[in-house]
């Protein structure tokens, strides 16, 4: 098994075609499907069912293409970390910002390092807690934001912000941020609520029983945007972050309002693996990060968000 099996492995899983693969290696066909084959003889499995629809992963293909992707990823970032400068900060850098957050951070997070750590190669991934813990666990991260989380045993969690949600409803109901909504209220109106076991659909749940009532829902989505779209819809109201519905509250699409009785907040940390010893390269992007964060706060653009992430007895 060397490195030119694995990147051929890697690329026919990710296109789904061998003829695909050997024009992104650079090869010859027959090299690649020769590379496939000699993986499956030394390993005694077959890697990939040759379909009419092309080339899919067998169950143990699929464990073999997740370990030979991280393989793949440390290798090119020990290729990246090779400094040809002393003092350059050079690596590659995973980073995982939450689905509500991206829009505010993505941007100046990419142009702060372009500025001042241009050996850095980011990769950003956006998605909901939940899923960036897991990918954090797995490997598949060098850092995150997280929320409902505090260190555990193979994850250290810097608190960096608090922020208080908001219900979210059609224009038409006319809610303002300077009128906090009773949760029994927001209660009263179909609600579009995120997955059960979604760390969000917890904090609401949390809210729902202190406040000794029932929510009446409406729909299920693990889609931030679904949620907000299905608002506008006239399909209920919903509850976010003031942060992921700041934009649609400016252009009118939405309005919104704190929740209160009780209000209802979420802790954001910034999460990275105990093991092992961290690269200059993510240690840098990770300040980069918290001073994003901070600076985000400081010039009123986190709507409701306050610097730490301790709360008080009636906060989620």
């Amino acid at each position: 098994m060397d490195f030119r099996q694995l990147k051929a492995l890697v690329t026919v899983a990710e296109v789904g075609s061998v003829t695909r693969a050997a024009e992104l290696l650079h090869l010859v066909q027959p090299a690649v499907t020769r590379q496939i084959r000699t993986l499956e003889q030394e390993l005694g499995v077959a890697l990939f069912e040759r379909t009419r629809h092309g080339m899919r992963p067998t169950a143990a293909g699929t464990t073999l293409v997740e370990r030979a992707r991280r393989a793949l990823a440390e290798l090119d970032r020990a290729r990246a970390e090779i400094q040809p400068t002393p003092g350059v900060v050079t690596g590659i850098v995973t980073v995982g910002l939450l689905d509500s957050a991206s829009d505010l951070l993505a941007e100046p997070l990419v142009s702060a390092l372009a500025r001042d750590h241009p050996g850095v190669q980011l990769r950003l991934l956006t998605a909901y807690s939940g899923h960036l813990q897991q990918w954090l666990d797995d490997g598949d991260l060098d850092l995150s934001l997280l929320y409902g989380l505090e260190s555990s045993p193979s994850l250290n969690a810097a608190p960096l912000v608090r922020e208080r949600l908001w219900v979210a409803a059609p224009p038409s109901e006319a809610l303002s941020g300077d009128e906090p909504v009773p949760f029994a209220e927001a209660a009263t109106r179909p609600l579009v609520m995120p997955a059960a076991g979604h760390a969000l659909r917890t904090l609401i749940d949390g809210a729902a029983a202190r406040a000794g009532v029932r929510v009446a829902e409406s729909v299920q989505t693990n889609s931030m945007r679904a949620q907000k779209q299905l608002v506008r819809a006239g399909h209920g109201w919903t509850i976010l972050p003031a942060v992921g519905i700041a934009a649609d509250v400016a252009d009118g699409s939405l309005s919104a309002a704190p929740l209160s009785e009780p209000d209802v907040w979420r802790s954001i940390v910034l999460g990275t693996p105990r093991a092992g010893r961290m690269p200059a390269a993510v240690e840098a992007v990770a300040r980069e990060l918290t001073r994003q964060v901070h600076s985000a706060v400081h010039k009123g653009r986190w709507p409701s968000a306050l610097l730490g992430g301790t709360g008080t007895a009636q906060e989620a």
